[in-house]
């Protein structure tokens, strides 16, 4: 039987895979068909009907999203009643859209405003005084994301993309007719409802529905304050996406563009966020180490494993909400956001001999859940908020368009120095599966002195784009301090978006798995596919920052944690060593109560 069907669209022959779609055929063969509530990464809806096609033979016209591709079809996809449709279509939707674009966030990047700006060229609206108005609400209660539903055109990307991709549900569909609208449980803010404030939503809006709370005007007020040192750290996956914003094909490194624009806004000094990494590294490696000594050699009864990392603030809502009762599995380390916010108006103050009050700690993070973390209560040991304000890497790109900086025209700069170099596995934690690559760099050679028998230090096992992925690496050769370890097959498991980690943790509680070490990421991708990240996200764009990150990765100088000397000298100057008094006081949470760690 044929694995492939014949069709002709716009007269052109075309041959696609059974089970493709009209849609599908016709971006083979580069046509394009308008679409709203179609997106790559979601299951077909068909609810919006913009992608309606004309098909011979048939009295109706056809979506061409939902519509399987057929032997001897013919498409027509410009025909008068084809383009009719659309408009009337198009002309629905922007009369329940009373909304003044100008002043919109999403102006010039929204695709109900390109989809109306392709399809309504008189500028006569058919509907628009036939649609009563509303009186919708927004909610600004969050400190991540902003829900407008005035700007909602009801595709339900922001349902689906909650439902499938993250297993989450906080957003869902609500009563009927004119009346239906997308709704948390019982309307209430979603600050108070289950959302882990990951952001997928928010990058697969298509309109102004669901943005990130903007924190722009207070990042330029502090540095328009002459009174204040404003500090800046950017997260390794930024520096693969931010050029997209900014004329850029995906998968460019600016990462040197990068240092520049920010040191033309006006920050007294840029960082690196993987910095920071590179200590997490030396803490939750360390961690691992210990809680298996006192697993395995101890038999302490209350250490918990499988361990998990606690990079990922989404994913730390989402365990908080559905699996409470392994909280203690979750690894005490800190962000490396937020060890680095800590340090910054402690170590960093000292060191550059500043008032930490006077200090402002800003972020540049792939991630609307970021801006959540930074707001926890337990992020204040410094004496002071620790990170003040993040930003994502779209409101970065908005602050260089705004500051007038031709981003593709600037030379490159390095980061500035004390917190500010960095290891190839610090960059990695920017890609799923990183923060275990980096981990096993590190803890490897300290259990055994050599590096780790991958090669030039290439942990393939745990890369890749595949929901879940497990990989075992036996230790051989142990040192006489870990000779407990000595042929222990360690078992770890990578899982990126929140239907995965589901799965994972669901193993877990059935008593199924085995793991010593689990990575989760909130994000479909790791940070690089975050909520925060350029809009539009694709597999396909996501694989592209993927191999970007890798790259930079292979072109560091250093590129185990351990060997940074940055880091090295904290721990000599201020911090003792690693799971030490201070550190735990610093950079792990809840230290108090777990000082067993």
């Amino acid at each position: 039987m044929a694995n492939t069907v014949s069709l002709k669209i716009d007269g052109f022959d075309v041959k696609v895979e059974k089970g493709s779609t009209i849609l599908d055929a016709a971006r083979k063969l580069d046509i394009h068909i308008p679409t709203l509530c179609y997106h790559e990464d979601l299951c077909v809806a068909g609810n919006c009907r913009v992608c309606m096609v004309e098909r011979k033979g048939a009295n109706n016209l056809v979506p061409s999203c939902a519509t399987p591709a057929e032997e001897g079809m013919e498409i027509q996809t410009n025909t008068l009643k084809v383009r009719r449709a659309r408009r009337y279509i198009v002309d629905l939707l922007l009369s329940e859209h009373r909304e003044d674009c100008t002043k919109c966030y999403k102006n010039g990047n929204c695709e109900l405003q390109s989809l109306a700006s392709d399809t309504i060229i008189s500028g006569d609206y058919l509907f628009m005084d036939l649609v009563p108005e509303k009186n919708y609400t927004i909610d600004q209660y969050s400190p991540s994301i902003i829900k407008d539903d005035g700007k909602c055109v009801r595709c339900q990307r922001c349902v689906r993309t909650c439902t499938e991709l993250q297993h989450v549900s906080a957003l869902g569909v609500a009563y009927k007719g004119s009346e239906m609208k997308i709704s948390t449980f019982f309307e209430n803010p979603l600050i108070d409802v289950v959302c882990t404030n990951c952001g997928q939503c928010v990058n697969r809006c298509p309109t102004g529905a669901l943005v990130e709370r903007n924190y722009i005007d207070q990042v330029y007020d502090a540095i328009y304050d002459d009174d204040t040192h404003v500090v800046v750290q950017t997260a390794p996956a930024v520096r693969v996406a931010l050029g997209e914003e900014l004329g850029f094909d995906p998968g460019e490194r600016v990462t040197g563009r990068m240092v520049t624009a920010l040191k033309r806004i006006g920050f007294d000094s840029v960082l690196d966020t993987d910095w920071s990494a590179d200590l997490t590294i030396m803490e939750e490696g360390t961690e691992l180490l210990t809680r298996l000594k006192k697993a395995l050699v101890d038999k302490d009864p209350s250490t918990k494993l499988p361990m998990t990392t606690s990079c990922s603030p989404g994913w730390i809502k989402f365990i908080e909400h559905t699996y409470p009762e392994y909280l203690d599995n979750v690894s005490t380390c800190k962000s490396p956001q937020q060890m680095f916010g800590a340090l910054a108006k402690t170590y960093y103050a000292e060191k550059k001999n500043l008032d930490p009050e006077k200090v402002v700690s800003v972020s540049v993070m792939p991630c609307t859940a970021k801006k959540y973390e930074a707001d926890r209560p337990e992020m204040r040991d410094s004496g002071y908020k620790d990170v003040d304000y993040v930003l994502t890497t779209r409101e970065v790109a908005h602050m260089i368009r705004q500051a007038g900086v031709d981003f593709l025209k600037l030379e490159e700069a390095k980061y500035d120095s004390i917190m500010g170099e960095s290891s190839g596995a610090a960059v990695i934690f920017g890609a799923t599966g990183g923060v275990m690559e980096a981990a096993l760099r590190t803890a490897y050679e300290i259990v055994t002195g050599r590096e780790v028998p991958f090669d030039n230090l290439n942990i393939t096992a745990v890369r890749g784009m595949e929901g879940v992925r497990e990989a075992a690496i036996t230790i051989e050769g142990a040192k006489d301090e870990w000779s407990f370890l000595e042929g222990v097959e360690l078992k770890t498991v990578v899982a990126h978006g929140l239907t995965n980690a589901r799965q994972v943790m669901q193993k877990v509680r059935d008593g199924k798995a085995d793991w010593h070490f689990i990575e989760v990421m909130a994000c479909p991708g790791g940070c690089l596919g975050g909520g925060g990240q350029p809009i539009p996200t694709t597999p396909e764009i996501r694989q592209k920052r993927a191999d970007a990150i890798y790259a930079e990765d292979s072109d560091m100088s250093i590129r185990k944690s351990h060997e940074n000397p940055e880091i090295q000298a904290i721990y000599k100057e201020y911090l003792g060593e690693p799971l030490g008094h201070k550190s735990h006081e610093l950079l792990h949470t809840h230290y108090k109560e777990r000082q067993r760690y």
